[in-house]
């Protein structure tokens, strides 16, 4: 299992609709609004890495009112 932390910045007033909405996808565990450089961040999870980077591409990356994404996969060292 591949986990990643995937951090959102969004239009201004967006930040609780966009992570209302991620918080449906398959395949995210978590969806937080948060204060300071980004607006949401979410943890979440696959079975391989090209698995986690079509989740992001297609559907997180697809919700409206999001401009800008990094995702930063968990490591184990």
């Amino acid at each position: 299992m591949v986990q990643a932390f995937i951090l959102i910045q969004t239009e201004v007033g967006q930040a609780a609709s966009v992570a209302s909405a991620i918080a449906a996808i398959h395949g995210v565990t978590s969806a937080e609004d948060v204060t300071g450089p980004y607006d949401v961040i979410v943890r979440a999870e696959a079975e391989t890495v090209d698995e986690l980077g079509k989740l992001v591409v297609a559907k997180v990356q697809g919700v409206p009112g999001i401009t800008r994404t990094l995702t930063c996969p968990v490591v184990h060292l």
